[in-house]
């Protein structure tokens, strides 16, 4: 099992634990253990499907005889009134899965649709949006697997797969050299290939990390269009370039006409709107 996969397991483990506990009192009270039944993921707003197949997995992993038929898979437009899938099986299995599937597929598929708004915004550019790691504890790796969906990449999934020197470390480290030179050290040390990116402030930094080099991303903070464009000339393609911090919906395409390799967005996770969508007894 790899590093996703066994996020994903946890993660539902959890969720079951939290929302069923020692059992759903209603539905074991009311629905006799043998009723048979189907239910319809129905959509009730325009947006990206996301989410279908870890739905596909929650049913799995509670009652391996529910029958899942999908009709739309993930990364598909959907609109109010489309059926994305049926699911038969024991009613006491479809209402005891319907909220963690509905949570799990609203928030992704909410992710995956902003996320698609800013990756159109960016067509004709050759500049990608990334995501960060502002996301719902224990659920980044749905999250980050929606930003996918809807066209976006995947930064680092977490402090473990990539070095990030910020702002913090640097002033920590005391100074740029010294941060580069002991993530280097560190790389080497303890036999690490993970590639490193550094946060610059300003063209002063940008030029102690173009002098020093042994990087492979260099990161503009809260940079203007005009300083980022002025910034993307003096790195010169060598190195691979981000633009982070104080970017909206309306100024990405400024960013990315600078040309910058990527624009990282926090607002794809940390303030999304789930998808309106209800799991019906058809």
């Amino acid at each position: 099992m790899n590093k996703e996969e066994e996020l994903i397991d946890r993660l539902i483990d959890l969720a079951f634990a939290e929302d069923i506990g020692d059992g759903d009192h209603t539905t074991l009270s009311c629905i006799p253990a043998t009723a048979m039944g189907k239910s319809k993921l129905l959509i009730k707003e325009t947006g990206i499907l996301a989410g279908i197949e870890i739905a596909k997995e929650v049913f799995r992993r509670f009652d391996p005889t529910m029958k899942v038929e999908v009709f739309i898979n993930d990364g598909t437009s959907v609109k109010p009134g489309d059926v994305a899938m049926i699911v038969e099986g024991k009613i006491q299995s479809l209402l005891q899965t319907e909220r963690l599937m509905l949570n799990i597929m609203q928030r992704m598929s909410g992710i995956a649709t902003m996320t698609q708004k800013y990756a159109e915004k960016l067509k004709g550019t050759n500049t990608r949006v990334l995501d960060t790691r502002k996301t719902t504890p224990g659920m980044r790796i749905l999250e980050k697997m929606a930003v996918k969906i809807g066209g976006g990449v995947n930064h680092r999934i977490g402090l473990f797969d990539m070095i990030l020197l910020k702002d913090n470390h640097v002033d920590f480290a005391g100074g740029i050299d010294k941060a580069i030179t002991r993530a280097k050290d560190y790389c080497k040390e303890k036999g690490k290939d993970l590639k490193i990116e550094i946060e610059v402030r300003s063209f002063d930094e940008l030029q102690q990390v173009l002098d020093l080099g042994g990087v492979d991303r260099i990161m503009f903070d809260n940079f203007t269009p005009e300083m980022t464009k002025k910034a993307v000339e003096m790195v010169g393609g060598r190195y691979e370039t981000e633009s982070s911090g104080g970017i909206t919906f309306d100024t990405l395409r400024d960013y990315a006409e600078c040309g910058v390799d990527f624009i990282s967005v926090g607002a794809l996770t940390h303030s999304v709107k789930g998808l309106d969508m209800s799991f019906k007894a058809c």
